[in-house]
């Protein structure tokens, strides 16, 4: 068994996604990506360190994605090679570092299902790339972290998603 933490951002629950609680089943598409590229980074407590083989599928559009199944069962898509990448590849898979996140447009990916341990809402600061811009980045450290028992469907603004806990099976017996 695994536990792990994904991010869900806020729009991805808001157009497609279905609330939850703590106690919950859930299924759901896994992309894993580079720390930075989510909310600006410095995500180090929500990283998670994934090593297995490595396969190639097809989505639904026919396209080629990579995806990286771990020993637990947890499996991810890889979008290119996140950069805080440790390890190399060998005769017995790959090892990555990155920011497992719900990726709901992904066209027919493999889903991960696990019981969902604990939920964060994520309270996220931004800030104009230059004065009078409407262009905004994520100020890393103006971040909070809630504790929540259920995701909420819709986002207050400066609410940027959920980091919720998930408890993946040990598909082994």
């Amino acid at each position: 068994m695994g536990r792990w933490w994904v991010f869900y951002a806020d729009w991805q629950m808001e157009c497609c996604g279905t609330p939850f609680s703590v106690g919950d089943e859930v299924s759901w598409p896994l992309l894993l990506m580079d720390s930075d590229d989510v909310l600006g980074g410095g995500r180090h407590d929500e990283l998670s360190r994934l090593s297995g083989p490595v396969a190639s599928v097809r989505d639904e559009n026919g396209g080629a994605v990579r995806t990286l199944r771990a020993e637990d069962g947890l499996t991810a898509a890889l979008g290119g090679a996140p950069a805080d990448r440790s390890g190399v590849e060998d005769g017995r898979g790959i090892r990555m570092v990155g920011v497992l996140a719900v990726e709901r447009h992904s066209g027919g990916w493999p889903e991960t299902t696990g019981r969902v341990r604990a939920i964060r809402l994520v309270r996220q600061e931004f800030a104009e790339t230059a004065p009078g811009s409407r262009s905004l980045l994520p100020v890393p450290a103006a971040r909070s972290l809630e504790p929540v028992e259920s995701s909420p469907k819709w986002f207050d603004r400066g609410r940027s998603g959920v980091l919720a806990e998930l408890d993946v099976p040990d598909p082994r017996p």
